[in-house]
């Protein structure tokens, strides 16, 4: 059985999300062994995570204190089989490629305790495929952080065929120490986040090739209107508040302009059929809504935006803005 609560994690890889990983948990109280491809290499990252920890407290960008946090708790090893081996959590963060990749889990699964969690922060590559590497396969499963790994708070939770339930609980529960937001998906290539972020990135390529806008302009739009939501409510969300009865009839544009490829989402046509046209009415994705609840929906995101743009003005253009 593997262990049930999470104290002590090895990370290997010491690369910008190795390292942003094992900061995270330094700096949230866990004792963390950190090691790269060579003694040397691993004694650079540590002194370049020092250097950044005391950098982000300097500029207020992290509590008082994560610093000394992070002194206290990151440490390094010589090798990946010493980082590991009284770890009860391992991170796998090396770098995205399956043959690299296999011949590290296969170190880590062999000299990590029978009971140590194994984790990898692949972004693309389904469990199946990296399982086969790990001795243990009911204790691994895909932990993905994004970059940078000190700021972003969503965490990708995969599992495989063999991941038990209990393993991604413990998991759960120790990312909600290192202050993580958690979302189980299911094992396809890519899972939500890069599905997602790949599929708008190459809808907004298309608008530039077809001389639509321009690559800043389709920034501009992105950040300051659908993506000003993106902070506090998901997709599913956004179209209860706007009305899903206003997609079902935006979708015939879409569908009529470029094909199958922008038709109307069955789900969205169901709902609407069924009378759910979201929070006006009281029911959509989210189930029902009390007036109660939709009053304070809106008022949240009527809070959430005005503050988003406070800060907007007060941090002033990004430096890409201005150039």
């Amino acid at each position: 059985m593997a262990v049930q609560t999470i104290r002590s994690a090895a990370v290997i890889g010491a690369g910008y999300m190795g390292g942003g990983i094992a900061q995270s948990m330094a700096a949230a109280g866990m004792k963390v062994v950190l090691a790269d491809i060579s003694p040397e290499a691993t004694r650079k990252a540590l002194e370049r995570l020092l250097g950044e920890a005391r950098a982000f407290e300097d500029q207020g960008l992290v509590p008082a204190g994560s610093y000394d946090r992070i002194m206290t708790n990151l440490s390094t090893a010589p090798s990946i089989e010493e980082a590991v081996r009284d770890a009860d959590f391992i991170e796998e963060a090396v770098f995205e490629r399956e043959d690299v990749k296999k011949d590290v889990l296969g170190r880590i699964s062999a000299a990590a305790r029978p009971d140590a969690i194994i984790g990898t922060n692949t972004s693309t590559i389904p469990v199946h495929v990296l399982a086969p590497f790990v001795t243990g396969r009911e204790r691994f499963l895909t932990v993905h952080f994004s970059n940078p790994a000190p700021f972003i708070p969503g965490v990708e939770l995969v599992s495989g065929v063999e991941t038990t339930k209990q393993v991604v609980a413990t998991v759960k529960e120790m990312l909600g120490r290192v202050n993580r937001q958690s979302a189980e998906v299911a094992d396809r290539p890519t899972f939500v986040l890069n599905r997602l972020q790949y599929a708008l990135f190459k809808e907004a390529n298309t608008i530039v090739e077809e001389g639509i806008a321009t690559p800043q302009d389709v920034d501009t739009i992105v950040r300051s209107t659908f993506g000003f939501r993106l902070p506090f409510f998901g997709p599913f969300a956004i179209a209860d508040m706007a009305g899903l009865e206003v997609y079902v009839n935006g979708f015939v544009t879409a569908e009529n302009a470029f094909g199958e490829r922008m038709s109307c989402p069955d789900t969205v046509k169901r709902l609407v059929a069924e009378g759910k046209h979201g929070v006006k009415n009281g029911a959509g994705y989210y189930g029902s809504y009390t007036p109660g609840q939709a009053e304070a929906l809106v008022a949240y995101r009527n809070k959430a935006y005005a503050r988003m743009a406070d800060l907007l003005r007060e941090l002033g253009p990004s430096p890409l803005e201005t150039k």
